[in-house]
């Protein structure tokens, strides 16, 4: 059996897509500040907001693999899926990875804020960028995607 996705509203496109893009933009960032050293990072060194200190804990490491690569990785995925060309796809699949990975990314993103509260102690301001952004297209995108994906039943009148 072949299932259709359906269209969604543009406000969802458009916001989806510069909500990734933002995202992008700060994974570019904090993977540079990773490879460059944390002297690049435009963020206070003391007090809670301790980017440096967060950014290189051994919380920022996911089975050896620098946590800034992963949200890169996650959000170059997510800008092409969240792209307006992304949304006209017709593969079912593309549009069900791109609310799969959402939660997934928001499920990794609660881990990462409790590392940051509960274990380092610290806050980074870009990586809560990254949390306000994560969960921003959880919200658009949970209310978009089940019925474009067909998973909630119309109700008749």
């Amino acid at each position: 059996m072949s299932r259709t996705a359906l269209a969604v509203p543009r406000w969802a496109v458009a916001t989806t897509f510069v909500l990734s893009l933002i995202g992008l933009g700060l994974s570019i960032y904090m993977t540079i500040a990773h490879f460059e050293g944390t002297q690049i990072l435009a963020c206070s060194e003391s007090g809670l907001f301790n980017c440096a200190k967060v950014t290189t804990s051994k919380e920022s490491y996911f089975l050896g693999v620098p946590v800034a690569i992963l949200g890169l990785a996650n959000f170059v995925v997510m800008t092409a899926l969240n792209s307006p060309w992304g949304w006209r796809a017709r593969f079912y699949w593309l549009h069900v990875a791109r609310f799969v990975l959402t939660v997934g990314a928001m499920i990794f993103v609660l881990w990462l804020l409790s590392a940051e509260l509960l274990i380092i102690n610290n806050i980074c301001y870009y990586c809560t960028g990254v949390h306000i952004v994560t969960f921003a297209l959880l919200i658009v995108l949970s209310r978009v995607c089940p019925t474009q994906l067909g998973w909630t039943r119309s109700v008749a009148t």
